[in-house]
């Protein structure tokens, strides 16, 4: 790193310790959203869910372990982009993850309607097919989570706590159901684990690339604030050994106890578990349930928020952006510049996603355009390993190159599979084009921001010499 960016990163705060890390993976990786994805595959789903694990989560984490082992530093993938192909890869692969993150808390802030309108029962029903209440509502919460940004990890770490608490909460109540429903003799049979050879078609590839990239992604996350954790190369490390198979259950044993209770109805996308805990548990305790899950979805936008707002500051550092991203906050040592510019990008888009679609299609369009973006930064990351910089691939070891290839290649079908629809939209076509737009515009955006970052950079450099 050079003398300026540690400069830089030695003025934050080092508030985030290995437990702190442990909750913010699971509040990252662990979404109510991707049970009932996965549920549409029926029981194959364990299946589907093992494969996923084999050939994209586990090279995950031992990519992820690895490469902070070797460069613990702010920005995190950002810079172990950059190190291992250099500037305009670097910057590609972090702008794809930046945009990732700003369409994917649009997408996390999408669930609080729906949540709330299971919360309330019928009278709430209008709740998400009204785009004025999404507005207000989207827009009360993401103000929120701008002053908590702002006032920085001291105080954001516990609302991430507190909500990563409450998700698992959520999960043991959603994973308990179906042994209560037996117990009681509302429902005759459960299988936590069904067993059975998935139809290889086109929607259960298609929903097999979205609970890859999508529903087993973000261990590579937390490494983006590496520079505010403290002993990053070992806690963050850590916190994925431990936080790896927790998720794992949860995903798995989750997904069961949705298609227990829901079966053959029509899935919810955007809120399964609502929809499986009211039919579980009545209307009078279920609504307990998705408090939790509100609390989830408010947390883990918070996460993602906080983490993309590092990401221009870490560019800036390198004059790849204007230095008007690195202001810090004067009291709080928060990049006050970058939280407010985040903030303005996400309101427009959440603003231009209901635009002529339901709920359940903006939704997945939120969704399915992030996880495109998400899934080119990964083909970047599980390159790094085998076709990075010949200094850094000879500092692994050769099992995690092995490790990584599988990786690459999983990441990149799952980029292809995200333009087939699982739900019913207006026009498949129009629907493949919008995401296969936003991902191209991105990455044009994002070489064009690169060179014009080069040309300022070069002229403050000459200035100042």
């Amino acid at each position: 790193m050079a003398d300026v960016e540690q400069i830089q990163e030695s003025s934050l705060r080092k508030e985030l310790g290995v437990w702190d890390l442990v909750l913010a993976q699971v509040l990252c990786v662990v979404g109510s959203t991707w049970v009932g994805i996965a549920a549409k595959l029926g029981r194959a789903h364990v299946v589907f869910w093992l494969a996923s694990m084999a050939v994209f989560y586990v090279p995950l984490a031992v990519v992820v372990i690895y490469l902070n082992r070797l460069m613990p530093l702010e920005g995190g993938l950002y810079q172990w982009a950059k190190a291992g192909f250099g500037d305009l890869a670097g910057f590609l692969t972090a702008f794809n993850l930046w945009v990732y993150a700003v369409i994917v808390m649009g997408a996390i802030l999408f669930v609080i309607p729906t949540d709330l309108s299971y919360m309330l029962g019928p009278p709430g029903a209008w709740i998400p097919g009204s785009h004025l209440a999404t507005s207000v509502l989207t827009g009360i919460v993401l103000l929120a989570i701008v002053l908590v940004a702002i006032r920085g990890l001291d105080l954001g770490k516990w609302l991430h706590n507190v909500t990563s608490v409450m998700v698992l909460l959520a999960y043991v109540i959603l994973l308990g159901l179906p042994i209560w429903a037996l117990a009681r003799g509302s429902i005759a049979h459960y299988e936590p684990i069904p067993w059975q050879w998935p139809k290889l078609d086109l929607v259960s590839l298609a929903i097999f690339g979205q609970i890859t990239v999508g529903g087993l992604s973000g261990f590579e996350y937390v490494a983006i604030m590496a520079g505010e954790c403290r002993s990053a190369s070992r806690t963050i490390a850590q916190s994925v050994v431990i936080s790896a198979p927790i998720i794992a259950l949860m995903f798995i044993l989750g997904t069961s106890s949705v298609l227990t209770f829901v079966g053959n109805q029509p899935i919810n996308v955007i809120g399964p578990i609502p929809q499986t805990m009211r039919i579980a548990m009545g209307p009078t305790a279920a609504p307990f349930g998705i408090l939790l899950l509100l609390g989830r979805a408010i947390g883990s936008a918070s996460l993602i928020f906080t983490g993309l707002t590092r990401l221009p500051m870490t560019a800036a550092w390198d004059r790849l952006v204007p230095e008007w991203f690195t202001r810090l906050h004067p009291r709080f040592r928060t990049p006050v510049n970058s939280i407010l510019f985040v903030c303005g990008v996400s309101m427009v888009l959440i603003a231009l996603s209901m635009t002529g679609v339901g709920e359940q299609e903006a939704s997945q369009l939120l969704a399915n355009s992030s996880s495109a973006l998400y899934g080119i930064a990964y083909v970047a990351l599980f390159a790094i390993p085998w076709l990075g910089d010949r200094k850094l691939r000879d500092a692994l070891p050769r099992w995690v190159k092995s490790v990584s290839v599988c990786g690459f290649f999983a990441s990149l079908v799952s980029v292809f599979l995200t333009v087939y629809p699982i739900v019913d939209v207006g026009n498949k076509a129009v629907y493949a084009a919008k995401i296969a737009s936003v991902v191209i515009l991105a990455n044009i955006g994002g070489v064009l921001l690169y060179r014009s970052g080069r040309r300022a950079g070069a002229r403050g450099a000459s200035s100042q010499s």
